[in-house]
């Protein structure tokens, strides 16, 4: 029992489980406020637009009846009506409305998803500085034997743009080397692509 519990305890505290329960928890906020945000600020201003064009005040009313709808009489007893439950129609303002949530939500997503990859970026970026900027033990050792004190914060910096450039340098040599080692492989081993390449090359001289 006592190691059942510990399993779940691990289990419960990964991190992409907590990721997920924060992720449904704000998913469900964000319903909330997406649902607040159609049916109190876009429809009205939809239903404004549609009763100035179309002399219609609701996305309720816009509708295409497939054939004759069915009335019947209202509360008063006298005035017909259109039966909408046995009616057969297009609900076009159902439709509408769907869009507008689906719209909402995506701005939404998209919102929350660049904010997202931009704070992963900045982090990523602070910590790339933060380890470009890191002195080792060598480090120290280098500077101490060049007489320079951590204090002395402009020569530091002078030290740390030498060992960038020289780390750049050595990467650029490595990259250079990596592409003439490939070049040299596939020449010693060409592909079926290489060889046509070479008789078509060998071809057209002739002509």
């Amino acid at each position: 029992m006592k190691k059942i519990a510990g399993e779940f305890k691990k289990f419960i505290t990964r991190g992409n489980v907590l990721d997920m329960a924060v992720g449904v928890i704000v998913g469900g906020a964000f319903t909330g406020v997406v649902n607040g945000l159609s049916n109190f600020v876009l429809k009205p201003i939809i239903n404004w637009l549609l009763a100035l064009a179309m002399g219609q005040g609701s996305l309720e009313n816009i509708v295409t009846f497939l054939g004759d709808p069915v009335y019947k009489l209202d509360a008063d007893g006298v005035t017909q009506v259109v039966d909408m439950a046995n009616s057969f129609y297009i609900d076009w303002g159902s439709l509408i409305n769907a869009i507008i949530n689906f719209l909402l939500i995506a701005i939404v997503l998209f919102t929350i998803v660049k904010v997202i990859n931009r704070v992963k970026e900045n982090n990523e970026k602070l910590q790339k500085e933060i380890e470009e900027n890191r002195l080792t033990k060598e480090d120290k050792k280098i500077l101490k034997s060049r007489g320079i004190k951590l204090c002395q914060t402009d020569k530091v910096k002078e030290y740390l743009e030498e060992r960038k450039a020289k780390i750049l340098a050595e990467q650029e040599k490595a990259k250079a080397e990596a592409e003439e080692k490939a070049k040299k492989d596939r020449l010693e081993n060409p592909t079926v692509e290489d060889l046509l390449k070479d008789i078509k090359a060998i071809l057209q001289q002739e002509k």
